[in-house]
């Protein structure tokens, strides 16, 4: 709705600009436009794991290069973030945000028509490649749609409640069409996402000026793309191979090496990558580490308890997604509080480090599943303290992390936020699977591995296994993030926040 400020006349004249300080009229549509998009996005971190089994079958791909049909686009994502937001500075949001959704919704399509392990892998690395274009746009678009404190604090909490309800949702999405479709439409189901999207977008957001001075910081972007690769890989390969193999340390060192290059080389470009100066405030620095420890932490509930449910109790995959949805209640409730009421009346201080500590405390909880465990009494109560303590978490922390920044800066500190979530997430998923495998390989060691129940409970230590050192991860984040936020109510000048690109 129009406050009807603005004269009739000016209906007429489309090319006319409002003034920089007015937001948006139509703000809550293009929330609405942004939210389909990163739900999109945020889904096929998830979607496609339900449905794995059935597209092993169905192509006939090994146990050992099953994973990649989830890390290839968590890798690509993760390591062409920094440069998608970059080009969202550069080339205008609303460009990159459109080409972003196109490149996805066929990238889905070849995926969705995938012949071949390879085919199908192709296609989720090429997903994640316009992911990285897709995200930060999407975030940036938000950052300089919302301009007043109060509105910006609600926008933050619906798209934090996507960004972390997103995984769970595509838990029940992927349950539904693997039952009752088939495998390839949790990838099929990706074009109505963007041609919902990309309708809204191309009428609703405005074209912003693009910055012709600045260059792309190739170098970097090569360097951080390297890093991140390796150190996934690294702790892929530590499931495979071993910790002691060179497949595993070799690229562990080599990607902490690239990364450090990387920080090197962004004191020295002309135009960084990732300027410093995005990094150095205490809150935005607080507010990178708790996303990538909960992105972390998050995955680990989702993987681990998925095989639970299915292969330890025996729910079907639609049951698995229904059980996940207590926990994204959870999330939404808190994130709503967190950006609403807590962090504009007490700041982040006390509220991240209580949400952290919830998120351990019900992975600990996890620990006590076994073969008898019910839903009602064993798995709902931890599941929905995990889930109240990372909405306390998620929100204010992606809200924090772009708060003041610069407007020539919003694309860039979005995507290392986004960076942040799916490197957490995907070393994570790397590092706790190769812990859970461990455990498991070191429990049938001496036992009969033919015998069902010794399989049975060879399956509980590994998860258990894995739900500790999500726990382990959370604490972290507690102390980590009780050190680093600073005391009181971030300021909230609104004079500050990033408005249009001059």
């Amino acid at each position: 709705m129009s406050h009807g400020s603005a004269p009739a006349s000016d209906t007429a004249t489309v090319s006319m600009l409002p003034p920089s300080d007015a937001p948006p009229r139509h703000r809550w549509w293009i929330l609405a436009v942004i939210g389909v998009a990163q739900l999109m996005v945020v889904l096929d971190a998830t979607i496609v794991n339900i449905a794995l089994p059935s597209a092993q079958k169905d192509l006939g791909f090994s146990d050992g290069n099953r994973q990649w049909v989830v890390t290839a686009y968590a890798l690509a994502f993760g390591s062409l973030l920094l440069l998608g937001g970059r080009i969202a500075d550069l080339f205008g949001r609303k460009m990159t945000f459109l080409v972003g959704l196109v490149g996805f919704a066929g990238a889905s399509a070849l995926g969705g028509a995938a012949t071949s392990f390879e085919m199908l892998v192709t296609a989720r690395a090429a997903q994640g490649v316009f992911g990285a274009l897709l995200a930060p746009a999407a975030l940036s678009l938000l950052t300089v749609t919302f301009t007043d404190a109060k509105e910006r604090a609600k926008a933050f909490g619906v798209y934090g409640a996507i960004a972390g309800a997103g995984g769970a949702i595509g838990l029940l999405l992927g349950g539904l069409l693997t039952e009752h479709l088939d495998w390839r439409w949790t990838l099929y189901v990706n074009l109505v996402f963007a041609a919902v999207a990309f309708v809204g977008g191309a009428l609703l957001l405005k074209r912003t000026t693009r910055d012709r001075t600045a260059t792309l910081d190739i170098p970097g972007a090569l360097l951080v793309g390297g890093g991140l690769f390796c150190l996934v890989y690294g702790f892929s390969n530590a499931e495979s191979h071993d910790w002691s193999s060179v497949q595993t340390w070799g690229y562990l060192l080599a990607g902490g090496i690239l990364l450090a290059a990387f920080t090197w080389w962004q004191t020295r470009s002309t135009h960084p990558l990732l300027p410093l100066r995005v990094l150095l405030d205490r809150n935005r620095g607080a507010s990178f580490v708790s996303v990538l420890i909960s992105g972390a932490g998050m995955f680990g509930v989702f993987l681990f308890l998925t095989y639970y449910l299915q292969q330890s109790l025996g729910y079907t995959p639609v049951k698995t997604g229904l059980a996940f949805l207590p926990m994204v209640a959870g999330l939404m409730l808190a994130s709503t509080l967190a950006t609403t009421v807590l962090i504009p009346r007490i700041g982040p201080k006390p509220v991240v480090p209580l949400g952290m500590g919830l998120a351990a405390a019900g992975m600990v909880w996890l620990t006590t599943l076994d073969l008898n465990s019910t839903y009602t009494t064993d798995v709902l109560p931890p599941l929905v303290i995990a889930g109240l303590g990372l909405g306390l978490v998620m929100p204010p922390a992606m809200s924090l992390a772009v708060a003041g920044v610069g407007a020539e800066d919003a694309g860039v500190a979005s995507a290392a936020v986004n960076t942040m979530q799916q490197v957490g997430g995907s070393l994570g998923t790397a590092l706790l699977n190769t812990l859970s495998t461990t455990a498991v390989t070191n429990y049938l060691d001496g036992r009969d591995a033919k015998d069902p129940m010794v399989i049975a409970h060879a399956g509980l230590e590994g998860y258990s296994t894995a739900y500790w050192w999500s726990g382990a991860f959370f604490a972290a984040g507690l102390v980590i993030s009780a050190l680093l936020y600073r005391r009181g109510v971030p300021a909230q000048d609104p004079d500050a926040a990033p408005v249009i690109h001059m």
